[in-house]
C-alpha cells in the first residue's frame, strides 16, 4: 500500500533539489478553505510532474494546462490534509519508519543508506519524512470516511463464483480513462454541457488524436497526470459502470459515454491480457500453539521477565504441566484460563516476532523468551498440519476485489463531494 502513497525515490530528489534552487515567489494562486497555494508552490510540483511525464516519454501537454491539472490535485490534497487534521488522525513512529523502510527497500538501500543519501546531496529529510506522513495520515483518513463503511456480502462473493468459475476468458485489460466530471445536484444545463463535451473528446480520440495527451488536457479524472492510465485490471477490479462495456472491447478501442454520478467517462482499451485460474490450489500451514506471556510494568522490567519465563521453562521441562502454570502466571487473560491455548494459526494471524519463532520450533518444543509488543513469551507448539485453503482463499481474493472497486468508485464520488462543499477561489489570471 505503502508504494502507492508516496512519491518515488528519484522524484523525491527532484523535488528537494527544485525547492533549493527555486525563487521563492508568494502570490496566491488559490485559496482552499482556511489554506492557500503559492505559485512557488504550484511550480515545484508542476516541475515533479514534468519530469515524471518525460521520464514516461509521454507528450508533455501545454504549461497552462498542466498547471492547471496540478493546481486540481494540490487543491484536493490541502482539502484531504485538512480534513485528517480535524479528525485527529496520526501514526505512530513505527508506523512511519515502516512506510520509508518500504521505500528504501524498493530503491535497493537500507534505511540507514537511504537517509545518508539524502544527507551526501544536503536535502531536507524531515521534510520528506514529514510528506510521506501526510500522505500515509490521508489514506489511513480516507479509509476511515470511506473503506470502513464498504461491506461485502457472501452473496456478491458467490455470485462472482457462480457467474465466473471456470471461466477461460477473464481478461486482464490495461485501460485509460477520461472523466468530464458533474457537480453534485447538477442541473439539466450542466449535464447536457458535460455530455457534449465527452461526445466531443470521442470525436477527437476517433481522429486518431493521442489518447493521454487528450486525457492530460481535459479529463478531472485524478489520473489525468498520468495520460489518464488506470492500470492493468480484471473485470472485478474495475468501477462497476465500466464492467458492461470493457468486455465486448478489443485493444484499441474507445467506448461510448459511460454515465455515472461522478459524470461521464470514457474508456479505451489500451491492451490485454492473460486469464486468472480460479481453479488454483492454495495450501496452508496451521500451527496449534500456547503460550504464557509476562508483561512488563513499573514492577517487572524486560530483565525480570524473562528471567521468570526461564525459570517456568524449567520447570515445564521438570515434569510441570505447562497448561497449569499458564493458568496461574500468564497476563495474557484470554488465554490464560485455556492454559495458554491460542488454538489453531495460519500464517499472518500473529505478530511477526511471534509467529518468526514459533515456526522455528518442533513439535512441543518451547522457545526461549521471545519480545513482542505486548511483552515477552515462551511459545510452544503442540501440533502442525497442511490444509487445502483454496476454497476459502479464492473467496477472499474475490471479497478483496469487490471491495477494491467500491472504495474506489466511492472515493470518487467522496472527493467531489468534498470539493464542491469547500470554499475554493482560483484566480486564473496567474495561470
Amino acid at each position: 500500500m505503502i508504494k502507492t502513497l508516496v512519491i518515488s525515490f528519484s522524484l523525491a530528489l527532484s523535488f528537494f533539489n527544485t525547492i533549493l534552487h527555486a525563487e521563492t515567489l508568494d502570490r496566491i494562486v488559490a485559496i482552499v478553505e482556511r489554506d492557500v497555494v503559492l505559485d512557488s508552490e504550484l511550480n515545484r510540483e508542476a516541475q515533479i510532474i514534468a519530469q515524471k511525464i518525460k521520464a514516461s516519454n509521454m507528450t508533455m501537454p501545454p504549461a497552462t494546462i498542466l498547471r492547471k491539472q496540478v493546481l486540481e490535485r494540490l487543491i484536493i490534497q490541502k482539502l484531504q490534509s485538512q480534513l485528517a487534521q480535524r479528525s485527529g488522525a496520526q501514526i505512530s513512529n513505527e508506523m512511519l519508519h515502516a512506510a520509508v523502510s518500504n521505500i528504501a527497500a524498493e530503491n535497493n538501500m537500507s534505511y540507514e543508506q537511504f537517509r545518508e543519501t539524502f544527507e551526501k546531496q544536503d536535502l531536507d529529510y524531515k521534510s520528506f519524512e514529514n510528506k510521506v506522513k501526510n500522505e500515509i495520515v490521508i489514506e489511513q483518513m480516507r479509509l476511515r470516511e470511506i473503506g470502513d463503511k464498504i461491506k461485502v456480502t457472501d452473496r456478491e462473493v458467490q455470485h462472482y463464483l457462480e457467474t465466473r468459475a471456470g471461466s477461460t476468458d477473464d481478461i486482464t485489460y490495461h485501460l485509460g480513462h477520461i472523466l468530464v466530471a458533474l457537480p453534485e445536484g447538477p442541473s439539466a444545463n450542466s449535464i447536457q454541457k458535460a455530455r457534449a463535451k465527452a461526445v466531443n473528446v470521442i470525436a477527437r480520440l476517433n481522429k486518431g488524436e493521442d489518447f493521454k495527451k487528450v486525457a492530460m488536457a481535459v479529463s478531472d479524472d485524478n489520473n489525468a497526470l498520468t495520460g489518464g492510465d488506470l492500470g492493468w485490471r480484471t473485470i472485478e477490479q474495475m468501477p462497476t459502470v465500466f464492467t458492461e462495456v470493457v468486455p465486448s472491447m478489443k485493444k484499441g478501442d474507445v467506448s461510448h459515454v459511460i454515465r455515472s454520478p461522478s459524470g461521464f467517462h470514457i474508456i479505451k482499451v489500451l491492451d490485454l491480457k492473460g486469464s486468472i485460474n480460479l481453479d488454483e490450489q492454495h495450501i496452508v500451514t496451521k500451527t496449534k500453539a500456547r503460550h504464557i506471556l509476562i508483561k512488563t510494568n513499573e514492577l517487572i522490567n524486560d530483565d525480570d521477565a524473562q528471567q521468570k519465563l526461564v525459570t517456568l521453562k524449567q520447570r515445564i521441562a521438570d515434569g510441570d504441566d505447562f497448561a497449569t502454570l499458564a493458568r496461574s502466571n500468564s497476563d495474557d487473560t484470554g488465554t490464560a484460563l485455556k492454559g495458554g491455548d491460542l488454538g489453531w494459526v495460519t500464517s499472518g494471524v500473529l505478530v511477526p516476532a511471534f509467529e518468526q519463532a514459533m515456526n522455528t520450533l518442533t513439535i512441543n518444543e518451547i522457545s526461549k523468551p521471545v519480545q513482542t509488543p505486548f511483552g515477552w513469551h515462551i511459545i510452544q507448539v503442540q501440533e502442525r498440519q497442511q490444509q487445502d485453503d483454496s476454497s476459502e482463499f479464492r473467496k477472499n481474493q474475490i471479497r478483496e476485489q469487490i471491495r477494491r472497486r467500491k472504495i474506489e468508485e466511492e472515493s470518487e464520488i467522496w472527493l467531489r463531494r468534498l470539493r464542491g462543499e469547500a470554499f475554493i477561489k482560483i484566480y486564473l489570471e496567474r495561470l
